[in-house]
């Protein structure tokens, strides 16, 4: 087109200067410089031929009066355009054409002077401009000016400008940003390095130079362009560098390789290393690279003759790899992964123990799969790395320590990498965290000792350096702590120890936030040199964890109560006691004091001892009223002490008893003596009472042994002994600071707490050791509520309170509330110490929900002045109602009795806070609106006592409560602390089985309300885990009545409320996949029972999903079909059970394995065969139709397993039912219904029917063999011949081992319907062996760990007798079952069972198909070759439609499809335009391609695959056989690596693009019409050129 346009211009006018003139003027636009160009480039080409002598001087002209004007004025580009504005995109047109037309005039004009005086130019403007933002503009027009006429610059007398210009762009490129760096990159820097060896060598020593990480792209975009200079195919066109030998050049590679973001840029780094094998590969000779920085170790990249081979498989793999890598697609890369082993065999030399090739380049494919999108292939890269030293033994490399704790910790940090494999049991542990526990151990191992401690330090640095979920940070925790022991940690990785259990504090599970503590601690003794850290360091780390979550005493981890001299048993961890003892004398000195001022002591006893005379000390800047003393001193001190009266223990455990005693005394003599003297010295400070008071609680709290009977606890009896030895002083000092107007501060709230703490802590020790009267506390509790008492009534004779009098009032209605919780929870104070009398009826009587005002204006000033630890005046207020609302909920609960039905019986009540309900249950709905959340659970305790009583006068009273009560508890969160304690007060007061009963006798609103809240929490378990536990344990608990019982009423609330149990027995969400991962970690780390402490200290809370519907099961089992109460409640769960089944089934929801419909109607089936035992002949008279209905429903097969077992135990118990059943059949006499039946299935078009049909047909017969049946002779032949050729199939494939898999199926061979009848089978072993997700699989110990509800002592079905439960799932192949995952490089078994009746063999022989077509083909004038087209693994219509096309234009002889049902879809036929109708169609399934590849190649047909491969060859040059059968992939997948290994050869399509693959179907059309092509050019009746590349 441009040379007809030049053409022209030139046939109007003789004189191209005319031509040229008139161009350059009018207004300027890209297309008239565009024609400018194409002129331009004519007249080079004449002047070549020795024509148009006067042109130089034109040309001259317009470089400098039309185009370099033209570049200067584009300069300067609009204010905030971008480069997709069409202004941009026209103005860069315009660019590109007038540097092309000013490189032709240059040449045009003569050349190299004028070159010069523009690159003169062109410079200037350049260096003016420099690597400054916004001035792009201006650069890219400079730029192209010397783009343009570099080329003409002479290398030899225009070196030193060409070197000028090199350095002002290399500065430009890598300083530069945005476009003008990528610019200059791209267009002039490759330009300069062809202009010369200096300024080749100053580009390359500008490219090798060190630079940001952003700029790999654009040094490897220039040395892409200058592979020809820099990597020459001989040494004699090498005029620059030699890039091989520079390190610098190669980390650039490798950076592109590994890190770069973009295909393009990882793609020239491929090209380049190519580029560099296969010129040293030509060359013949040696090549290295000196090691970076002069370090000992293998070269970035050498070349051996003597290794020439090895060297090309090395870097053959390697690249290979690479490029497989591209594709992201997991299917397509773990057939190459082997190679990557392959590529560590070579690399390594195990006579030498040294590496070969520099490891790096190994990283470089790590990283890039750990960068990978996909996070399967990130998860095999991973794995991948830690399996290596599993297998081989690597030299050490410091870049391989350098890239553990670099990138592999930075992929660890992704918490799905530690998910299941499939197949693997629910708890069983993380696969990947068990492969980075052996990682770890082998390679610190293997690690030289003067580097094991850094990279141990850099590790445990490098987890706390970003924020960790709590798997990830419990699996690396857990590998660190499975590290063989070595002195490896000083201070410092002591510290970053810490840093780590911080970290972990973030994450909200606390069982896996407590393992993590566990092993993390178990990784200080194990590798902390405790010669580098002293005792005080010692003390320092274990304050960071959390005892109630990790290191509680009594536990493993605190010291090993195992017995160790059985040699059966392998030897626990080093326990914290068993540590401390080994290394007592060993521990360093500390450079600096500690906070408390301790003297530093290596013996544990003196520092133990020195820490609680330093603590007790009062400090010298102490001041009157300062604020209560940090816990964390005082935690310190008590885990010291008992740790240390621990060890001494251990070291005296065969010796005298009485060592511990003297030990603990010499201890805590300072305190004692302190104590004793709390109540005569009334001016010892406050500080110094607060912290000794402190370490009292703490003392006590620690001492409690978690997880074993305290009774014989040593050092617990002699610790109480030694407090109760002090209660007297402790009693009086805490009744004087109560009661003495002592506390009037705001800080001095903090300081009641702790009184009323230790006075309760005092009160529970007496109970312990026998309550006598005259006790301490006996004598305290009367005077304590007395003056409370009096602090209340008081009033200040109408004066303004004043802060001091408030504070007290406070203290005062909280020491109430602590003396009668206590009172509540302990009669023997309640009888001792409490009687009915002015206390009582004072606070009944007090003003409910009554605020503190607050304090005298003129004192406001000092409470806000106090400290930050102050509360605000509202907190303190709520505190007071809540103490309150304790107090009133005592005498609910003693005076129940008092409370009337409704009000106005009583005209002077003597309680009237009891004796009024209405008004209290109304005040309750007031301090709902006013107490913060953490202090309503008193209230919902008065409200559970109030609600029965009014519910049937008050009733719109009694919903408003519930309103109330159910928003505080929706709006919670379920992290939230109070969360789980509000929520069990709301179930009980709102599902009380009183409240229960009454509601549903009244049938009023109140019964409508309790089931909507019911409702409302089982849609909230689904978001928070936990709600419907609580419900549904609480009310089977209320209802629940021994199975003894007879009584008829038992279940009078229950009936009403059935809809909860239902509920409960299909209660189950999906999990989202980080939920169901955390939740199979939870049970990995329950599973490890008491070898993790976590285990012990954590309670159990049971708020997983399964344990709802062990609950309603338990309670289900425990209910006695005798029982006609029972009896009609378990009826109508069941026909409640059946409708949701049929409701499921008639849903027109997706129906699919494991989804939730699957799951629910699985769970209804499981209870129907609970409730089995109950049901009599009468009841299933009303269900059986239902039953036998849902028998021929399409459902799972684990549905149709529990249907058919339930089928046949209700016909085994009942065999009257027999004819029913065979009445779905419509068929008469028994045996003959069942042989007919049988046989019609066997002929059925789906598959699995017939198979089950033939076993089932194989089992009848073999009955009617033994009885003789004569009726049957005439099927005899049929029957027979059919069994036998089943029997004894032949031919390829698996399809005898097939039949005898099915025949095998635990639901045929094993299962036992009578025997099985059992918990464990239906919740457990059924569910496992048919396919079901883990999540369905409730184990049997699951039911045996739920105590809340207890099992009959008669019940005896939990466990399977019979040998099912050692099954494991079978490779049968069912329809809720995918392919065995071993087997996955194979094609699927049962696939070869079917090949008997596939329609491409069996109706009609291909030829013959082929013969008909080619027929009507003949009768058409058309031509047939022999070539096959097959596309089964094609999914898309279009494509299918389009191939379809193609196939019948280029005269294919068959297209081979999947689904001859295909050719009905529109969009099929919208492509095909009826070609369908003149091309042979065969119908092969995916799964029967491997027995049809074979069957074509003994044939003689030639397989060949579209794929890329390792070992394709080039479409350009292959030659196709007449008799070719062309495989195509699938879309997403290719073609499978199980097929590939059946091909003759691959074949792949040449790319110059970007883009790594063709669409399907215009890959197959390329190739049936080269296959066509080459067909018509060995037929001499066709004229066919051939192509200039193949040769043909």
């Amino acid at each position: 087109m441009e040379l007809v346009l030049a053409e022209t211009l030139l046939a109007q006018s003789r004189d191209p200067r005319v031509l040229l003139g008139s161009l350059c003027r009018g207004e300027v636009s890209a297309e008239r410089v565009e024609t400018l160009c194409f002129l331009l480039q004519r007249l080079e080409d004449e002047v070549a031929r020795g024509s148009e002598d006067a042109l130089p001087k034109a040309a001259r002209e317009v470089a400098t009066g039309y185009l370099v004007p033209l570049l200067r004025g584009l300069r300067a580009r609009p204010a905030g355009a971008s480069d997709t504005d069409p202004g941009s995109q026209a103005r860069r047109r315009l660019l590109r054409a007038a540097g092309v037309a000013l490189r032709s005039c240059v040449r045009l004009a003569g050349g190299p002077p004028l070159a010069a005086a523009l690159a003169e130019e062109a410079l200037r403007d350049l260096l003016a401009a420099g690597p400054k933002p916004g001035l792009e503009g201006g650069t890219e027009a400079t730029v192209e000016v010397l783009a343009a006429v570099g080329p003409c610059l002479r290398p030899r007398e225009d070196g030193p400008l060409l070197e000028r210009v090199a350095q002002a762009a290399l500065v430009l490129a890598l300083a530069g940003d945005g476009e003008a760096a990528e610019l200059v990159a791209g267009r002039l820097l490759p330009v300069l390095g062809q202009g010369g060896t200096a300024a080749l060598r100053t580009v390359w020593g500008g490219l090798v130079a060190p630079s940001g990480p952003d700029r790999v792209g654009l040094k490897l975009q220039v040395l892409s362009a200058l592979a020809d200079e820099l990597l020459p195919e001989s040494f004699a066109q090498q005029l620059g560098p030699d890039a091989r030998c520079c390190a610098r050049f190669w980390r650039t590679v490798q950076a592109g390789l590994a890190h770069a973001e973009d295909a393009l840029t990882r793609k020239r780094a491929r090209y380049l290393l190519q580029r560099a094998v296969e010129v040293s590969a030509e060359r013949c000779a040696d090549c290295i690279c000196g090691p970076r920085d002069g370090n000992a170790g293998p070269s970035l990249f050498w070349w051996s003759e003597k290794k020439k081979d090895e060297l090309l498989k090395f870097w053959e793999n390697y690249v290979l790899i690479m490029e497989t890598l591209e594709g992201n697609q997991i299917h397509v890369i773990k057939p190459v992964l082997p190679k990557l082993n392959n590529v560590f065999e070579y690399a390594v030399s195990e006579e030498n123990a040294c590496w070969l090739f520099h490891p790096s380049w190994h990283i470089c494919i790590y990283k890039r799969m750990f960068e990978s999108e996909n996070k399967i292939l990130m998860k095999e890269g991973v794995v991948h790395f830690l399996e290596l030293y599993e297998t081989k033994i690597l030299p050490f490399s410091p870049e391989f320590s350098e890239f553990i704790i670099g990138p592999l910790m930075d992929a660890l940090s992704e918490s799905s990498l530690y998910s299941r494999s499939p197949g693997q049991l629910i708890g069983s542990g993380s696969p990947l965290g068990l492969k980075l526990q052996k990682f770890l151990v082998i390679y610190v191992s293997f690690l030289p000792e003067d580097i094991k401690s850094d990279f141990l330090l850099k590790f445990i640095q490098k987890m706390t350096s970003r924020h960790w979920c709590a798997v990830p940070i419990l699996f690396l925790s857990k590998a660190l702590a499975n590290v063989p022991r070595c002195k490896a940690l000083g201070l410092e990785g002591l510290l970053a120890l810490r840093d780590v259990l911080q970290c972990t504090m973030i994450t909200h599970q606390i069982l896996l936030r407590g393992a993590a503590q566990c092993y993390l601690l178990q990784t200080a003794m194990n590798l902390v040199d405790v010669e580098k850290v002293s005792l005080s360091d010692i003390s320092t780390f274990l304050t960071s964890l959390r005892q109630e979550e990790s290191l509680g005493r009594g536990t493993a981890l605190w010291t090993e109560l195992m017995a160790l001299s059985s040699t059966l048993l392998p030897k626990p961890d080093i326990a914290l006691c068993d540590w401390l003892r080994v290394n007592e004398s060993c521990f360093g000195r500390s450079s600096t004091c500690s906070s408390i001022g301790l003297h530093e002591t290596s013996c544990l006893n003196a520092y133990v001892k020195k820490l609680v005379q330093e603590y007790i000390k009062s400090p010298a800047w102490e001041r009157e009223k300062c604020c209560m003393p940090d816990w964390c001193e005082a935690k310190l001190v008590a885990l010291m002490v008992l740790l240390a009266v621990d060890v001494e223990g251990m070291k005296n455990q065969y010796s005298e008893k009485r060592r511990t005693q003297n030990v603990l005394r010499i201890f805590l003599d300072p305190l004692l003596d302190a104590l004793v003297k709390f109540g005569t010295n009334a001016y010892m400070p406050l500080l110094k009472t607060d912290r000794c008071l402190q370490l009292l609680l703490k003392l006590l709290h620690t001492c409690l042994l978690k997880g074993s009977s305290t009774q014989d606890d040593e050092v617990l009896t002699l610790l109480q002994d030694f407090v109760i030895s002090t209660a007297e002083s402790v009693s009086e000092f805490i009744l004087r600071k109560l009661t003495m107007n002592e506390l009037s501060s705001v800080s001095d709230l903090d300081r009641c707490h702790l009184y009323l703490n230790v006075l309760n802590e005092l009160a529970d020790l007496h109970l312990k050791v026998g309550w006598k009267r005259g006790n301490p506390i006996w004598r305290v509790i009367p005077p304590l509520k007395n003056a409370s008492i009096r602090h209340l009534q008081d009033t200040g004779n109408g004066q303004e309170p004043t802060l001091g009098r408030q504070i007290q009032r406070v203290v005062s209605m909280a020491a109430l509330a602590v003396v009668w919780e206590a009172a509540d929870q302990k009669l023997e104070l309640q009888r001792d110490s409490l009687d009915a009398g002015p206390a009582e009826r004072f606070l009944a009587s007090l003003q409910l929900n009554q605020t503190l005002r607050k304090p005298h204006p003129k004192e406001q000033s000092s409470f806000f002045e106090e400290s930050s630890s102050s509360q605000g005046w509202g907190k303190i207020v709520a505190q007071y109602i809540h103490d309150q609302w304790v107090c009133l909920s005592f005498l609910l609960k003693k005076y129940h009795t008092l409370i009337p039905a409704s009000e106005g019986e009583l005209l002077e009540p003597i309680l009237p806070a009891v004796q009024m309900p209405g008004r209290t249950l109304q005040s309750a709905l007031d301090a709902l609106t006013i107490l913060p959340s953490d202090q309503v659970l008193p209230v919902f305790h008065c409200m559970k006592i109030l609600v029965p009583k009014l519910l049937a006068s008050s009733e719109s009273l009694c919903i408003e409560a519930f309103d109330m009560a159910w928003k505080i508890i929706s709006s919670l969160s379920n992290t939230q602390l109070v969360f789980w304690s509000n929520l069990k007060g709301f179930v009980h007061f709102v599902f009380d089985t009183k409240v229960l009963t009454i509601a549903a006798k009244i049938k009023g609103q109140a019964y409508f309300k309790i089931k909507e809240i019911m409702y409302k929490m089982i849609e909230m378990s689904a978001v928070k885990t936990g709600v419907f536990n609580t419900l549904i344990s609480y009310c089977c608990q209320s209802w629940m009545v021994p199975a003894s019982s007879v009584s008829q009423g038992s279940l009078s609330s229950a009936k009403n409320y059935s809809e909860l149990v239902f509920e409960a027995c299909l209660f189950g969400t999906v999990f989202r996949r980080d939920q169901r991962l955390i939740q199979d970690v939870q049970t990995f780390i329950e599973n490890l029972g008491h070898n993790c402490a976590a285990n012990v200290v954590i309670e159990n809370t049971k708020r997983e999903d399964h344990y709802v519907r062990i609950c309603a099961v338990k309670f289900l089992c425990l209910l006695d079909g005798s029982n006609m109460s029972h009896k009609l409640f378990m009826e109508d769960l069941a026909i409640k059970l059946l409708d949701k089944d049929d409701l499921v089934s008639k849903s027109r929801t997706r129906y699919y394995v494991n989804s939730q419909q699957h799951r629910v109607k699985n769970r209804v089936w499981q209870t129907l065969l609970v409730l089995f035992p109950s049901f009599d002949q009468n009841f299933l008279n009303r269900i059986i139709d239902k039953i036998f209905q849902a028998g021929f429903i399409n459902n799972q097969a684990s549905i149709k397993y529990y249907i058919e077992w339930i089928i046949i135990l209700i016909l085994h118990k009942f065999p009257q039912f027999l004819p029913k059943f065979w009445d779905c059949f419509s068929y008469k006499p028994v045996l003959k219904q069942a042989l007919i039946t049988v046989l019609q299935r066997c002929f059925s078009h789906n598959f699995s029917i017939r198979l089950y049909a033939l076993v089932a047909l194989k089992k009848i017969w073999s009955v009617c063999k033994t009885w003789q049946i004569e009726e049957f002779d005439a099927l005899t032949a049929v029957i027979e011949s059919s069994l036998n050729q089943v029997e004894n199939m032949h031919g390829a494939g698996n399809a005898k081992k097939n039949w005898q898999r099915i025949q095998d199926h635990f639901f045929f061979a094993t299962f036992h319907p009578l025997k099985d009848y059992c918990l464990e089978t239906i919740f457990y072993i059924l569910p496992r062996l048919s396919g079901l997700i883990e999540d369905e699989w409730i184990a049997i110990n699951k039911f045996t760990r739920f105590t809340d509800i207890p099992l009959d002592a008669g019940f005896q079905w939990y466990l399977s007798p019979t040998q099912l439960r050692e099954l494991k799932p079978g490779d049968w192949a069912q329809q809720d079952v995918g392919s065995n995952s071993d087997e996955a490089d194979n094609p699927p078994e049962w696939t070869d069972v079917q090949k008997k009746i596939i329609p491409w063999k069996n109706p009609v022989p291909d030829l013959d198909l082929e013969l008909v077509f080619q027929g009507r083909a003949a009768k058409l004038g058309k031509s047939i070759s022999r070539l096959i087209v097959v596309a089964s693994l094609i999914d898309k219509p279009t494509n299918l439609g389009g191939l379809c096309r193609t196939c019948e234009v280029f005269g294919a002889s068959v297209l081979v499809v999947a689904n001859l049902q295909c050719i009905s879809d529109r969009q099929f036929q919208h492509l095909s335009v009826s070609a369908e109708q003149w091309l042979p169609l065969v119908e092969v399934r995916p799964s029967q391609l491997t027995d049809y590849l074979q069957q074509k190649k003994s044939e003689g047909y030639t397989i060949i695959g579209v794929e890329q491969t390792a070992r394709s060859v080039h479409l350009t040059q292959f030659h196709f056989p007449e008799k070719s059968l062309l495989l195509l992939g699938n879309e997403r997948e290719g073609i499978p690596a199980n097929l590939i290994q059946q091909l003759d050869v691959c074949v792949e399509i040449p790319q110059q693009g970007i883009i790594r693959s063709l669409n399907v179907h215009v890959s197959g059309a390329l190739l049936v019409w080269e296959y066509t092509r080459q067909q018509l050019l060995q037929d001499p009746r066709h004229d066919i050129p051939a192509f200039p590349e193949t040769g043909y």
